[in-house]
């Protein structure tokens, strides 16, 4: 009885043995997705959405006064809506195909063929900037690319939020998102990051964001506010926040999203994602401990409000350089941040008496400044070197060169069309609510609810 038993197992194992050729030749012709890789992309997605939901939106919340609350709160989850939908339906087609150096083409309006990649019910990896010299392969789906980038797309004008906090409409707001991301945020994201990219064939890099969300955020933010003006009684009256509470617990959120911001940004679970995620750590350390040195030496105390800034401008100054930079550098990017930001957060507002409501400039703008020049004073070759491109991005003259070009053209197309944008907008329906209506808070006026 056991021998025939015996044989049958052994014919079966044989002809597994012999059916695998088979099996392996039916596989799709293109590359698969690395699973480890679409795993970590998967996680690192879901924490940059935790940055504008509930991050963002506690981090602002706690800092403005207790009649606004709800309202800023709400900014930041209508953006997280009418972003996505605007990324679904155009914001991505112009930001990542191909098309020309400028912008990107309509061809993934609506996501058109994001699914081409499945073949027999398995999805597989697809190239970036397909049939170009530049072309990059990658080993996640189109998917959760197109998903990660969406994020991004989410939280940048979510940021800008800050700058005109307390006295924007919403109708108005709704619209200016809108038309910022397709005249703004998309191109500027294609120049840098599209492989055909007319700034990144500057050689000037940007690992998660320095230019595109940062300095584009923080310079419209800055628009904002000198077109709106300022906030009724800013310089007299009490401005205080309501809940420092919800900014710290917001600021934390932010604080372990970023390490999907930035970490992410390495599109795989590889050694360069470990290190951008380890400068990451550091810069946000070194950032928090400049602005509370400078801060307490100035005024005599340190405060939670100036702790927690000082942490997201290093986190702001360290995303163009997380994945270019090792730990000692990102440590003196953080430091430089914390300090450099405080300046402009407090010295330079007051001195040009412009009202940023939550310091968007300040520390976004700023910050983000700050990050893309000392990317091309600290980037390490090494951690950027590809076969086409042994020896990467390697700190340099040159190097710092292009990076100011890139901030320069970023600032430039950003307040021209950001001005433009609000301009039109002022004119068909008014970016500001009344002084009435102000007095009142935008909670009751805009949303018919308040805090009790």
């Amino acid at each position: 009885m056991a021998a025939p038993a015996l044989r049958r197992s052994v014919l079966s194992l044989a002809a597994g043995v012999v059916a695998l050729p088979a099996i392996a030749h039916a596989a799709p012709a293109a590359a698969p997705i690395d699973t480890g890789d679409t795993a970590w992309m998967l996680v690192s997605t879901a924490f940059v959405l935790m940055m504008t939901i509930p991050g963002l939106a506690l981090f602002y919340g706690g800092m403005v006064r207790k009649k606004n609350v709800l309202a800023t709160l709400i900014q930041s989850f209508m953006i997280c809506c009418i972003g996505s939908l605007v990324w679904m339906v155009a914001g991505y087609s112009l930001a990542f195909s191909t098309g020309s150096p400028w912008i990107g083409d309509l061809s993934r309006v609506l996501l058109r063929g994001v699914a081409d990649n499945f073949h027999e019910g398995v999805d597989t990896a697809f190239t970036l900037g397909a049939g170009t010299p530049a072309a990059v392969t990658m080993t996640i789906p189109e998917s959760v690319f197109m998903m990660f980038q969406m994020t991004f797309a989410v939280i940048t004008p979510a940021l800008i939020t800050g700058a005109y906090a307390e006295r924007m409409k919403f109708s108005s707001m709704c619209l200016f998102t809108v038309a910022w991301l397709l005249l703004v945020y998309a191109p500027v994201a294609h120049w840098v990051w599209s492989p055909t990219g007319w700034v990144a064939g500057l050689g000037a890099v940007d690992f998660a964001g320095g230019t595109v969300v940062h300095i584009n955020s923080g310079v419209a933010g800055l628009v904002c506010a000198i077109i709106l003006g300022r906030r009724k009684g800013f310089g007299t009256e009490d401005l205080s926040p309501f809940n420092l509470t919800y900014a710290i617990i917001g600021a934390s959120l932010l604080w372990v999203g970023w390490f999907g911001f930035n970490a992410g940004s390495a599109l795989g679970a590889n050694g360069r994602a470990g290190m951008a995620m380890l400068t990451t750590q550091v810069a946000a350390a070194a950032g928090g401990v400049a602005w509370m040195v400078v801060e307490w030496a100035r005024t005599g105390k340190p405060t939670a409000l100036g702790i927690i800034s000082g942490a997201v401008a290093g986190l702001v100054a360290i995303t163009p350089a997380a994945g270019f930079v090792l730990p000692g550098s990102a440590v003196l990017i953080g430091l430089i941040a914390g300090a450099g930001c405080f300046w402009s957060a407090t010295w330079l507002k007051h001195r040009f008496n412009y009202d940023d409501s939550l310091d968007a400039f300040g520390v976004h703008g700023t910050g983000g400044i700050i990050g893309a020049i000392l990317t091309g004073a600290f980037a390490y070759g090494p951690l950027s070197a590809t076969a086409s491109n042994p020896e990467g991005t390697v700190a340099s003259v040159h190097q710092v060169v292009a990076q100011a070009e890139a901030v320069g053209v970023t600032v430039v197309w950003c307040v021209i069309m950001t001005t433009l944008i609000l301009k039109v907008l002022d004119l068909v329906m008014g970016l500001r609510v009344s002084p009435e209506e102000e007095l009142e808070g935008l909670d009751m006026v805009l949303h018919g609810e308040r805090i009790n």
